[in-house]
């Protein structure tokens, strides 16, 4: 099966202008499976000029129209579903049926966006004079420039496409080179849907040089990124000087409160097996477990025992539950994130090193940590791994006081029975999503986002369009 690996870039598929290529590396078994483009300076310029002529076109089509387009796309992602989802297990690792979920998960946003496409309102204002009318409406803000990450390459790429799409906005989106077909797969459900040349291009290459140039052209209207903060922070450098609007999703280290009160046995296994999805390398993922200290040794024993029952493997085995990490990188920051807890006095009460069973790939146990500090790296940075450090806290406030005392903010979890409890943790927690007793978050209709180093501006729900607009105030005197 031959999946997308050229650019997309108004309405056609393309190679690099220079022909350079890069190489798409399977995480299972360190070999190379395809190449994407390495796009040029110029590849890059006639991406911005045909974003530019498809806006002025596609914003003005009706509401309607629009959302019939995104419902087409929606339509195709979920048809081409077990395609689309053995592509990014090739290239990204994670188990086939997380991967068929994802692609699920991103129908879900073009789905919603396309009702959304019928519900940007605008309003009118009683002002001081009966001669004077006020209306405030919402237009398209134009050509977008969209970076997207490895992990959920189907779901983020989505939750960027589609709100533009349904606003009237064209879009340049740059996937990550680990796994770029995915997101290409993406492009031509649009395409086979009948959106307009030019409304969507995707992009392949150098992440920093993509970036710069995109981001520096008074082309681009708006600039969307996920991924780590450091990045974040230059591609907000990069848009200061175009007084450029920015969505920023960043990195989280999300913090799980368990009370005594809890149910101890399912909130372990609740927790273990949220924790390894996707090996750990999830934005949203449990990364902090915070135990009340009576019911500690109860819940750490039940966490390891579930830990050490998943199954590991290549994802396009079905009976593998977590697959490789995504990258070589990933593995090595694993080990040194264990490395450093081990050396502070953590202890290692399963796993803590390289699968042995695996010759190749970027394959690392399931780990659990206790007895872990505040001083470890992997309590003040993001993880982005499979290792779950266990702390305890005595009562409320100490949980509260240890959940926030990072420069994250983007996700939090609190297990307990009591609705006080669940009222007052979920109120200070310095976080932008909690959930309660369950760790699965992420859906179309929720604003997604956090506070803190983890960002600002939402996607999803009716709140996620709203960044691809611009609000317009109109005095007429009649």
């Amino acid at each position: 099966m031959r999946f997308p690996n050229l650019m997309y870039i108004d309405g056609s598929w393309t190679p690099a202008s220079d022909g350079a290529t890069l190489d798409i590396i399977d995480p299972a078994t360190e070999e190379c499976i395809d190449t994407a483009p390495v796009a040029t300076s110029a590849d890059l310029d006639r991406a911005l000029a045909a974003a530019d002529f498809a806006w002025r076109t596609w914003r003005e089509v009706d509401a309607w129209t629009r959302s019939a387009a995104v419902r087409r796309v929606a339509e195709l992602i979920r048809a081409g579903a077990d395609e689309i989802a053995l592509c990014m297990t090739e290239e990204q690792g994670k188990p086939l049926g997380e991967a068929r979920s994802e692609v699920l998960a991103a129908a879900d946003q073009f789905d919603w966006y396309a009702d959304e496409a019928r519900r940007i309102y605008g309003r009118v204002i009683d002002g001081h004079s009966c001669a004077h009318r006020l209306f405030v409406i919402r237009q398209s803000i134009g050509p977008v420039a969209a970076f997207s990450p490895w992990n959920f390459p189907a779901l983020l790429a989505s939750r960027k496409i589609a709100p533009a799409l349904a606003s009237g906005c064209s879009i340049i989106v740059k996937p990550a080179r680990e796994a770029p077909r995915t997101t290409l797969c993406l492009a031509q459900a649009c395409h086979d849907a009948g959106i307009p040349k030019g409304v969507v291009n995707v992009v392949t290459g150098n992440s920093s040089m993509i970036s710069r140039h995109l981001c520096a052209s008074p082309i681009i209207r708006k600039v969307t990124f996920t991924g780590s903060v450091p990045v974040g922070q230059e591609i907000l450098r990069l848009c200061a000087d175009g007084i450029k609007p920015v969505t920023m999703e960043l990195g989280g280290n999300n913090p799980v409160l368990v009370f005594e009160d809890a149910d101890i046995e399912r909130a372990a296994e609740v927790s273990a097996r949220a924790k390894f999805r996707n090996n750990g390398q999830v934005c949203i993922a449990a990364s902090r477990f915070y135990v009340q200290e009576s019911i500690a040794k109860r819940f750490t024993e039940r966490f390891v025992e579930i830990t050490k029952s998943l199954r590991q493997g290549d994802g396009r085995d079905s009976n593998t539950e977590v697959g490789p990490l995504a990258n070589l990188r990933r593995l090595e920051a694993t080990d040194a994130l264990v490395q450093d807890a081990a050396a502070k006095g953590a202890v290692i009460a399963c796993g803590g090193h390289r699968s042995p069973e695996f010759k190749k790939g970027f394959f690392y146990e399931p780990t659990v940590l206790t007895g872990v500090g505040s001083d470890m790296r992997i309590m003040q940075e993001e993880p982005f791994c499979p290792v779950a450090p266990i702390a305890t806290f005595s009562d409320l406030d100490d949980a509260l006081r240890q959940a926030n005392s990072t420069e994250f903010g983007l996700a939090a979890y609190v297990f307990t029975r009591n609705t006080r409890t669940a009222f007052i943790a979920s109120e200070g927690l310095e976080a932008g999503m909690v959930g309660v007793n369950h760790l699965l978050l992420a859906t179309a209709e929720i604003p997604f986002g956090g506070v803190k180093c983890s960002g600002f501006g939402r996607e999803g729900g009716s709140e996620g369009i709203e960044h691809y607009t611009t609000v317009k105030y109109v005095n007429l005197l009649v």
